[in-house]
C-alpha cells in the first residue's frame, strides 16, 4: 500500500465544483422570487426522477422558459442561481426523447460536464426524495413542499419531513505485508454483473452500528473474511437514490473466502501484478473512474489502472 493517496483521486472530480447552497434564503419567498426572475438564472427540469439530456449535455434553461412544478433552489455558482423544477412523471411519458435517471446521466457528467455534477446530484437527490415521500409517516396526511423544496410539511398534523441520506460503507480489504509484492486485495462481484466485472465490497450501516463495525460485518457476511484495523479514506455523494458512500481501508485477519452466494457470487484476492495483468488483458474489468471504488482500488495499487465499466 502506498503511503499517500494519489492526487487527485478519481472520485473527487464529482464534487470539485461545489455550489453555495444558500440555505439561509430557502424560506424567504421574496428573495426566492427575485432570484427566479433574474435573466441569468437557470433551471433543470426533472420529470419524476428523470432528466432528458440533449446529446451529451444537460438542458439547463432560463427560468422564464421552465414549466410549472416544484421549484427547488440548488444554489449559486459563478454568479448564476441554479434551480431544479420537479414535474410529474407523466411529462416524460408524453414527450419525445429519452429521459434518464441519474445513473444514465453519468456519461454527460464526464469530461467538461463534470462541473455540473454537484448541481445534478443535488437536484436528482431531492427529486428522488419527493418521489418516495408521498405521505406523512405519522398520520398519513398529504405533504406540501416548503423551504424551496428542501422540506415537506404535513398539511394534516404539521409534522415536517427532511431529506434523508443513507450511510453506506465501501472498502478495499488488504492482506499481507503492506507494499510488498505478496500483498493482496479482496474484490467481489454481484451475480447480475457481466463476466469479469469486479469491485470493492460495500454495504449499508445498520441502526446502532459504528462505521468501522459495518465494514467488518459486511466483509464477513459477504465473503467470510475477518477484518481488524479499519481506516477512513474519503467519501462520495451517491444519490442513487439516497446514499453517501464512506470509503475505508481495511486489513484482513483471515484470508479464507466463503461467499454468501446471495449478494456475492465470486470473490478473489489479487496481487498488484495480477490486477495489472488482468486489467490490461480485459479479463478483469474494474469500476469507472468517477467512482470512489475506483479511487480505493487505485490507491491500494499505487497508480492508475487500464479499463473501466
Amino acid at each position: 500500500m502506498t503511503d499517500s493517496q494519489p492526487q487527485p483521486a478519481p472520485h473527487l472530480a464529482l464534487t470539485v465544483a461545489a455550489h453555495d447552497r444558500l440555505g439561509e434564503h430557502r424560506k424567504d419567498q421574496a428573495w426566492l422570487d427575485a432570484r427566479w426572475a433574474e435573466p441569468a438564472s437557470r433551471a433543470l427540469v426533472v420529470s419524476g426522477t428523470r432528466v432528458r439530456p440533449v446529446g451529451r449535455e444537460l438542458p439547463w434553461m432560463p427560468t422564464d422558459q421552465a414549466p410549472d412544478g416544484v421549484r427547488v433552489l440548488l444554489g449559486e455558482r459563478g454568479g448564476t442561481t441554479w434551480w431544479a423544477v420537479i414535474v410529474g412523471p407523466e411529462v416524460a411519458a408524453s414527450e419525445e426523447g429519452e429521459w434518464y435517471p441519474l445513473r444514465g446521466l453519468l456519461p454527460a457528467l464526464a469530461g467538461d460536464g463534470v462541473e455540473q455534477a454537484p448541481l445534478v446530484f443535488h437536484a436528482l437527490g431531492l427529486a428522488e426524495w419527493h418521489w418516495a415521500t408521498r405521505h406523512c409517516p405519522r398520520c398519513g396526511g398529504p405533504l406540501e413542499p416548503r423551504a424551496a423544496g428542501h422540506e415537506l410539511r404535513c398539511s394534516a398534523c404539521g409534522r415536517t419531513q427532511f431529506p434523508r441520506t443513507d450511510p453506506a460503507v465501501i472498502m478495499i480489504v488488504a492482506s499481507g505485508e503492506p507494499g510488498s509484492p505478496e500483498e493482496r486485495c479482496l474484490l467481489g462481484r454481484s451475480p447480475q454483473w457481466p463476466a469479469g466485472r469486479f469491485s470493492t465490497l460495500a454495504g449499508f450501516c445498520e441502526p446502532g452500528e459504528s462505521l468501522e463495525d459495518t465494514v467488518r460485518r459486511e466483509v464477513a457476511e459477504e465473503t467470510g473474511v475477518q477484518v481488524g484495523e479499519v481506516t477512513y479514506f474519503g467519501n462520495q455523494p451517491w444519490p442513487l437514490p439516497a446514499s453517501l458512500m464512506l470509503g475505508f481501508l481495511a486489513r484482513a485477519t483471515t484470508t479464507e473466502i466463503r461467499i454468501d452466494e446471495v449478494e456475492i457470487d465470486d470473490a478473489r484476492w489479487f496481487t498488484r501484478a495480477e490486477m495489472l495483468a488482468q486489467a490490461e488483458s480485459g479479463e478483469l474489468v474494474l469500476p469507472g473512474g468517477v467512482s470512489i471504488s475506483r479511487s480505493l482500488i487505485e490507491h491500494w495499487h499505487g497508480g492508475a489502472l487500464p479499463g473501466a465499466w
